[in-house]
């Protein structure tokens, strides 16, 4: 394997396991608050921090699956080297986007590590450091799988799924 799929089999089970903890910290609040009558007061923070990574986490495993949402008009109007021409310019441009966005994400995430999350008692920099780490992350993806000639982006329809029905 290459590191970059190693990189995105363990952020891919990193996303999961922490879907899983918010299922299970939601799920204890539901029960805590409706069977117990005794609401825990730190599982809505924990399950909505842990939701902002699993979407950050995600949005770096669609970059590298290419199932980002795209308009394709121009794109698959061209063949050959102005079609790769245009997807390294699109590739670009995205980047570009994503490393402002890891700046302005780390930059925050530092700015705010001495406030804390309520009831967690942890830094809520935590949290704010999703921003940046899925951005760089979804930069490494993007140009990883632009690098890689041949690949084209997966399209629920194409797959024969009920995207069909």
């Amino acid at each position: 394997m290459k590191a970059e799929q190693v990189l995105f089999s363990l952020v891919s089970h990193l996303a999961q396991a922490l879907l899983l903890a918010a299922v299970l910290a939601s799920f204890y609040q539901v029960v805590a608050r409706f069977l117990l009558a005794a609401p825990a007061d730190w599982s809505e923070v924990l399950t909505r921090a842990l939701l902002i990574w699993v979407v950050m986490l995600g949005m770096a495993l669609a970059c590298r699956q290419g199932t980002m949402m795209a308009i394709n008009l121009l794109r698959d109007r061209l063949t050959g080297r102005r079609r790769r021409a245009l997807e390294w310019f699109l590739a670009l441009v995205s980047g570009g986007l994503l490393l402002f966005i890891a700046l302005l994400g780390g930059q925050l995430a530092w700015r705010m590590r001495f406030q804390t999350l309520p009831s967690l008692e942890v830094s809520i920099a935590w949290v704010y450091l999703a921003i940046p780490v899925g951005a760089l992350l979804a930069t490494i993806a993007l140009f990883s799988r632009i690098a890689t000639p041949g690949i084209e982006p997966q399209v629920l329809a194409d797959r024969g799924t009920a995207a069909n029905d």
